[in-house]
């Protein structure tokens, strides 16, 4: 198996996508390699500080790259030697089974829809995110790729992170809730409503029904789906507990609890590296999607994210959801 990494995506590349792809060769199978896409005077010069050239690690010229600040669809089109491009070009051509990059989310977005393309039926792709609960994680679509969404879209997103749920985390009769401002069926807006009834008669998985933000805390089901902006938003303020949490901890009880193994366990949780990267569900292939300040332990867990996706034949169960009737809205 091969895994593209985008060696050039991220706030301190290439550094620290080169350091995650080494610390992940020590814990991935054999048959494991990676190929690091970038441009390669930088990325040999970042592997020197890691030992040097090693086995199952290779280098693909992309002279080109994509900055934080482009415009997505013009990235694409006018740097078809990216990192981006030519690593997502390697996963279309089956030279690699996953795509990988902590660079411009909007440009991977757009790369991944126009390079691998949707599987029939989807009508748009969407960030999975898994949260921390007090339960088990829940995954919660769409986390950024689409603003607004029809109630059809939803529906969809409902079908995909189904998939996912039995696929990756492992829950064989996945539950899914619709995030609203109320339980109540007649609450939300007009595409929230549509996409209630839509799935009130799903049997690919059990619909719960509306929940609301408190909810995704609890645990209590097993996919959340809402639309992209107020998933992006709830995403971000997710990822700011930690912080908060750290400091009042820090501010109003001894500072040395801090360092207690049960705190470390419980920011471990919080910590979004543990889980690394969100995959692009409905493309056909595995596109994983790293924040831009990503460490090499998050892109490490990226991988692995990566890895089980394509072992669990993610891309092509997500294919067969809508190739029946089961995703028909």
């Amino acid at each position: 198996m091969k895994i593209a990494l985008d060696a050039m995506g991220g706030d301190v590349a290439p550094d620290v996508p080169v350091a995650g792809a080494v610390e992940a060769l020590s814990e991935l199978p054999e048959s494991c390699e990676i190929l690091l896409v970038g441009r390669k005077a930088e990325v040999t010069a970042a592997l020197e500080k890691h030992g040097g050239a090693r086995p199952r690690l290779t280098l693909v010229e992309a002279p080109e790259v994509v900055e934080m600040g482009d415009k997505p669809l013009a990235a694409v089109r006018g740097k078809p030697h990216s990192s981006i491009a030519v690593g997502l070009g390697l996963h279309k051509t089956g030279e690699a089974q996953a795509f990988i990059s902590a660079g411009n989310t909007g440009a991977v977005m757009a790369a991944s829809t126009l390079l691998l393309r949707l599987h029939p039926g989807v009508d748009r792709p969407a960030i999975g995110t898994i949260f921390p609960t007090m339960a088990q994680p829940v995954l919660v679509l769409d986390a950024g790729a689409n603003v607004d969404c029809s109630a059809r879209e939803l529906s969809g997103f409902a079908h995909i992170g189904a998939v996912y749920a039995r696929d990756v985390m492992g829950r064989p009769d996945p539950s899914v809730g619709l995030l609203n401002i109320g339980e109540e069926q007649e609450k939300g807006n007009a595409a929230v409503k549509e996409a209630h009834n839509l799935l009130a008669h799903a049997s690919a998985f059990r619909f719960v029904g509306n929940v609301e933000g408190r909810d995704i805390l609890t645990g209590e089901c097993d996919v959340v789906v809402c639309d992209g902006f107020v998933g992006n938003i709830i995403l971000k303020f997710y990822e700011s507990v930690a912080k908060l949490v750290r400091e009042l901890v820090a501010r109003e009880m001894d500072p040395t609890v801090l360092e207690s193994p049960g705190m470390t366990n419980v920011f471990r949780t919080l910590d979004y590296s543990e889980i690394g990267g969100a995959p692009l569900l409905g493309v056909r292939g595995v596109s994983i999607i790293c924040h831009g300040r990503s460490t090499s332990r998050a892109i490490k867990n990226a991988i692995k994210v990566a890895l089980q996706s394509v072992q669990s034949n993610l891309s092509q169960h997500i294919g067969a959801e809508f190739a029946g009737d089961g995703a028909a809205v």
